[in-house]
Protein backbone atom coordinates (compact mmCIF):
# COMPACT_ATOMS: atom_id res chain seq x y z
CA UNK A 1 0.00 0.00 0.00
CA UNK A 2 1.53 3.48 -0.95
CA UNK A 3 1.29 6.91 0.54
CA UNK A 4 -0.19 9.69 -0.84
CA UNK A 5 1.74 13.19 0.04
CA UNK A 6 2.24 16.74 -1.58
CA UNK A 7 5.02 17.15 -3.92
CA UNK A 8 8.58 18.68 -3.63
CA UNK A 9 10.75 20.58 -6.12
CA UNK A 10 12.68 17.68 -5.39
CA UNK A 11 10.49 15.10 -7.00
CA UNK A 12 10.69 16.92 -10.44
CA UNK A 13 13.41 14.18 -11.48
CA UNK A 14 10.80 11.58 -10.90
CA UNK A 15 7.52 13.19 -12.20
CA UNK A 16 9.32 14.29 -15.01
CA UNK A 17 10.27 10.00 -16.39
CA UNK A 18 6.50 9.66 -15.43
CA UNK A 19 5.84 12.29 -17.99
CA UNK A 20 8.25 12.41 -20.43
CA UNK A 21 6.59 9.40 -22.04
CA UNK A 22 3.23 10.84 -22.62
CA UNK A 23 4.82 13.54 -24.28
CA UNK A 24 7.39 11.65 -26.72
CA UNK A 25 5.18 8.29 -27.51
CA UNK A 26 1.44 9.12 -27.05
CA UNK A 27 -0.91 11.85 -28.08
CA UNK A 28 -1.74 12.10 -24.20
CA UNK A 29 -0.75 15.41 -23.80
CA UNK A 30 -0.13 18.23 -26.17
CA UNK A 31 3.35 19.29 -25.23
CA UNK A 32 5.72 18.39 -28.18
CA UNK A 33 9.04 18.39 -26.33
CA UNK A 34 9.03 17.50 -22.23
CA UNK A 35 9.70 20.55 -20.37
CA UNK A 36 13.19 20.85 -18.90
CA UNK A 37 13.62 19.52 -15.03
CA UNK A 38 14.00 23.15 -14.22
CA UNK A 39 10.51 24.01 -15.99
CA UNK A 40 9.36 21.47 -14.45
CA UNK A 41 10.42 22.00 -11.07
CA UNK A 42 8.59 25.70 -11.20
CA UNK A 43 5.46 24.46 -12.04
CA UNK A 44 5.49 22.32 -9.39
CA UNK A 45 6.76 25.43 -6.96
CA UNK A 46 4.13 27.90 -8.90
CA UNK A 47 1.31 25.09 -8.68
CA UNK A 48 1.42 23.88 -5.00
CA UNK A 49 1.25 28.00 -3.95
CA UNK A 50 -2.11 27.34 -4.47
CA UNK A 51 -3.50 24.43 -5.27
CA UNK A 52 -2.60 20.65 -4.29
CA UNK A 53 -0.24 18.52 -6.27
CA UNK A 54 0.44 15.04 -4.93
CA UNK A 55 2.41 12.17 -5.52
CA UNK A 56 1.73 9.04 -5.22
CA UNK A 57 4.53 6.70 -3.05
CA UNK A 58 5.49 2.95 -2.59
CA UNK A 59 8.85 1.74 -1.18
CA UNK A 60 10.31 5.01 -1.61
CA UNK A 61 9.46 5.05 -5.62
CA UNK A 62 6.90 7.78 -7.17
CA UNK A 63 4.28 6.03 -9.39
CA UNK A 64 2.18 8.84 -10.05
CA UNK A 65 1.21 12.18 -9.35
CA UNK A 66 -2.27 14.67 -9.50
CA UNK A 67 -2.55 17.89 -9.36
CA UNK A 68 -5.11 21.02 -9.76
CA UNK A 69 -4.68 23.80 -10.86
CA UNK A 70 -7.16 27.14 -12.50
CA UNK A 71 -9.12 26.40 -15.15
CA UNK A 72 -9.82 29.75 -16.39
CA UNK A 73 -8.47 33.16 -15.77
CA UNK A 74 -11.75 35.73 -15.58
CA UNK A 75 -12.58 36.44 -12.29
CA UNK A 76 -15.98 34.48 -12.21
CA UNK A 77 -14.41 31.70 -12.93
CA UNK A 78 -12.27 31.32 -9.55
CA UNK A 79 -14.44 28.01 -8.44
CA UNK A 80 -13.17 25.84 -11.36
CA UNK A 81 -9.88 23.86 -11.42
CA UNK A 82 -8.26 22.04 -13.98
CA UNK A 83 -7.09 18.37 -13.15
CA UNK A 84 -4.68 16.28 -14.30
CA UNK A 85 -3.05 13.04 -12.86
CA UNK A 86 -0.01 10.75 -14.61
CA UNK A 87 0.92 6.96 -13.75
CA UNK A 88 3.67 5.40 -14.09
CA UNK A 89 2.40 3.42 -17.68
CA UNK A 90 4.34 -0.03 -15.73
CA UNK A 91 1.74 0.63 -12.75
CA UNK A 92 -1.51 1.37 -15.29
CA UNK A 93 -4.62 -0.82 -13.60
CA UNK A 94 -3.25 -0.81 -10.29
CA UNK A 95 -6.38 2.26 -8.83
CA UNK A 96 -3.17 4.76 -8.59
CA UNK A 97 -4.81 7.44 -10.68
CA UNK A 98 -8.33 6.91 -9.32
CA UNK A 99 -6.84 7.53 -5.45
CA UNK A 100 -5.36 10.40 -6.39
CA UNK A 101 -7.87 12.24 -8.16
CA UNK A 102 -10.29 11.50 -5.21
CA UNK A 103 -7.81 12.76 -3.14
CA UNK A 104 -7.07 15.71 -5.06
CA UNK A 105 -11.33 16.41 -5.48
CA UNK A 106 -11.80 16.20 -1.64
CA UNK A 107 -8.65 18.56 -0.86
CA UNK A 108 -10.30 21.14 -3.73
CA UNK A 109 -13.44 20.91 -2.47
CA UNK A 110 -11.97 22.11 1.34
CA UNK A 111 -10.54 24.69 -0.52
CA UNK A 112 -14.03 25.95 -1.90
CA UNK A 113 -13.81 24.95 -5.28
CA UNK A 114 -16.88 24.16 -6.84
CA UNK A 115 -16.36 22.46 -10.44
CA UNK A 116 -13.53 20.33 -11.37
CA UNK A 117 -13.08 19.27 -15.18
CA UNK A 118 -10.76 16.85 -16.63
CA UNK A 119 -9.31 18.16 -20.73
CA UNK A 120 -8.75 14.11 -21.93
CA UNK A 121 -7.40 13.93 -25.71
CA UNK A 122 -9.92 11.19 -27.41
CA UNK A 123 -8.83 8.55 -27.93
CA UNK A 124 -7.64 7.91 -24.67
CA UNK A 125 -10.27 5.01 -23.38
CA UNK A 126 -8.61 4.87 -19.69
CA UNK A 127 -9.05 8.47 -18.95
CA UNK A 128 -12.67 8.90 -20.22
CA UNK A 129 -13.33 5.65 -18.29
CA UNK A 130 -11.77 7.41 -15.30
CA UNK A 131 -13.61 10.00 -14.89
CA UNK A 132 -17.15 8.48 -16.30
CA UNK A 133 -16.37 5.88 -13.32
CA UNK A 134 -15.62 9.30 -10.88
CA UNK A 135 -18.94 10.71 -11.67
CA UNK A 136 -17.54 13.31 -14.26
CA UNK A 137 -19.97 13.99 -17.49
CA UNK A 138 -18.79 14.83 -20.73
CA UNK A 139 -19.18 18.50 -21.13
CA UNK A 140 -17.84 19.58 -24.07
CA UNK A 141 -16.28 17.73 -27.39
CA UNK A 142 -13.81 20.39 -29.33
CA UNK A 143 -12.96 18.26 -32.92
CA UNK A 144 -9.59 18.64 -34.47
CA UNK A 145 -8.46 20.73 -31.62
CA UNK A 146 -4.91 19.55 -31.45
CA UNK A 147 -2.45 17.97 -33.98
CA UNK A 148 -0.10 15.70 -32.60
CA UNK A 149 1.49 12.06 -34.07
CA UNK A 150 0.42 13.06 -37.54
CA UNK A 151 -3.17 13.50 -36.92
CA UNK A 152 -6.02 16.02 -35.61
CA UNK A 153 -6.92 14.88 -32.37
CA UNK A 154 -10.26 15.96 -30.42
CA UNK A 155 -10.28 17.23 -26.95
CA UNK A 156 -12.91 16.09 -24.64
CA UNK A 157 -13.85 18.23 -21.29
CA UNK A 158 -15.00 15.97 -18.43
CA UNK A 159 -17.00 18.01 -15.50
CA UNK A 160 -17.95 17.64 -12.20
CA UNK A 161 -20.13 19.63 -9.17
CA UNK A 162 -18.07 19.38 -6.15
CA UNK A 163 -20.47 21.32 -3.98
CA UNK A 164 -23.40 23.85 -4.84
CA UNK A 165 -24.60 26.99 -3.03
CA UNK A 166 -22.98 30.46 -2.80
CA UNK A 167 -19.26 31.41 -2.97
CA UNK A 168 -16.78 30.95 -0.68
CA UNK A 169 -13.23 32.45 -0.80
CA UNK A 170 -10.77 30.07 -1.73
CA UNK A 171 -8.20 29.14 0.31
CA UNK A 172 -4.60 28.49 -0.68
CA UNK A 173 -4.33 24.57 0.48
CA UNK A 174 -1.82 24.87 2.81
CA UNK A 175 -4.57 26.62 4.94
CA UNK A 176 -7.17 23.49 5.12
CA UNK A 177 -7.20 20.66 7.38
CA UNK A 178 -5.30 18.62 4.38
CA UNK A 179 -3.61 15.85 6.97
CA UNK A 180 -6.68 13.89 7.37
CA UNK A 181 -7.52 13.79 3.93
CA UNK A 182 -3.57 12.56 2.71
CA UNK A 183 -3.74 10.02 5.66
CA UNK A 184 -7.08 8.09 4.47
CA UNK A 185 -5.85 8.18 0.79
CA UNK A 186 -2.59 6.68 1.96
CA UNK A 187 -4.43 3.99 4.03
CA UNK A 188 -6.47 3.06 1.08
CA UNK A 189 -9.99 4.52 1.46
Amino acid sequence: MGTIRFAAAADAPALLAIYAPYVEETSISFEYVPPSLEEFEGRIREISAGYPYLVYEEDGAILGYAYGHRAMERAAYGWNAELSVYVDRSCLGRGIGSRLYRCLMDLLQLQGVRNVYGVVTHPNPPSEALHRRLGFQLTARFPAAGYKQGRWRDVLWFGKVLSAGPPCPLRPVGQVAWEEVLERYSRGT
